[in-house]
């Protein structure tokens, strides 16, 4: 590299960018660092992987156990779902869900409106903006509290029940809890949150927060093509319980609802977790074909045009590389944990 005149080292990271970045989750312009591009490519990774890693998650489990419903039409559909999606390259399904779906939505004039707060178009679906004015941090506290709350009474029940069988409602209790404290809060502290609607200017609107199509894109494709997986997974998971378990279960008079969710899926875990860890490491990986449509992710932002102005091969891709091994060690440390939790413990 010294022969051909190449330089080494991270004092790029100081020098001024210079190119725009049309999603930002943190305060980025032109003039920043370029140190502050590779920040606005980490937080737009760690954003489609989280969502796309809840999304999967929810959809997975419940086409696994819509594939083994007993009504033949719902368990062929949810089958139909799993071949379909599971077998078309994730690339394909991105292209699709871009160009062949987002790409033929109206232009801003004539945006679809969604109770006249929120509009979709060609450039994406935007949404009213919060505005936090004094008092706001209390709501926030409040939201906190009943979360902690709804965990300890989440314990209590489940201590309550294996000494002495009896159930509590914990589900709708934390709901209304984590939903009705900070309403009431929000309410008495004479609504210290606004609201910034969008508005029709132009040719484009003004005010709001743009959701942009490419993020709408891969993020379909990501949760739809790992939830196929992931539904086999919770299928396999809750075919390992033996039967006898559920009989008994029914015996003692139970829901099939409640037999679904106290006695099969905490047995099917143990063996659901550890290739769920897996979907979870690929969907995060999956997330760098961002790149194809313009996501403005690490890979594009940071390893692309980033690089492209610098010419610091060596350093950009060392440190895009070690990024994406520490947020997939991180992935695999607290699913072991997790693991471990929900294991069988001799006694």
């Amino acid at each position: 590299m010294a022969s051909r005149g190449i330089s080494t080292g991270f004092g790029f990271l100081d020098s001024s960018a210079g190119f725009g970045i049309v999603m930002s989750l943190i305060e980025y312009n032109e003039s920043m660092s370029y140190g502050r591009t590779f920040f606005v490519g980490l937080a737009n990774t760690l954003l489609v992987s989280g969502l796309g890693i809840i999304f999967a998650t929810i959809v997975g489990f419940i086409v696994g156990v819509l594939r083994l419903s007993n009504n033949w039409l719902i368990a062929r559909l949810a089958l139909a779902y799993i071949e379909i999606f599971r077998n078309i390259p994730l690339l394909l399904q991105i292209f699709f869900w871009y160009f062949a779906v987002l790409g033929t939505l109206p232009s801003p004039r004539q945006s679809v409106s969604i109770g006249e707060v929120a509009f979709l178009n060609l450039r994406g679906i935007v949404l009213p903006k919060p505005i936090f004015e004094a008092g706001s941090g209390a709501v926030g506290i409040v939201l906190i509290i009943a979360i902690i709350i709804s965990l300890a009474i989440a314990r209590w029940a489940k201590r309550r029940q294996a000494a002495t069988g009896q159930f509590f409602p914990v589900l709708p209790v934390s709901a209304a809890l984590i939903l009705g404290a900070p309403i009431i809060a929000y309410f008495a502290l004479g609504s210290p949150i606004g609201w910034d609607v969008p508005a029709l200017s132009g040719f484009n609107f003004r005010g709001g927060i743009t959701v942009i199509p490419e993020l709408g894109a891969l993020l379909l494709a990501l949760t739809l093509y790992t939830a196929s997986f992931i539904a086999e997974i919770v299928r396999s998971g809750i075919i390992s319980v033996s039967r006898g378990q559920t009989e008994a279960a029914a015996a003692l008079g139970l829901p099939p609802r409640r037999v679904l969710r106290l006695v099969i899926v905490p047995q099917a875990l143990r063996v659901i977790i550890p290739p769920l860890t897996s979907q979870y490491l690929n969907l995060t990986k999956n997330s760098s074909l961002a790149t194809a449509i313009g996501y403005p992710d690490l890979v594009n932002v940071f390893m692309g045009t980033t690089l492209n102005q610098t010419g610091q091969a060596v350093e950009i891709v060392a440190i895009t590389m070690a990024v994406y091994l520490t947020i997939s060690l991180s992935i695999s440390m607290l699913m072991n944990i997790y693991n471990r939790a929900v294991a069988l413990k001799e006694r």
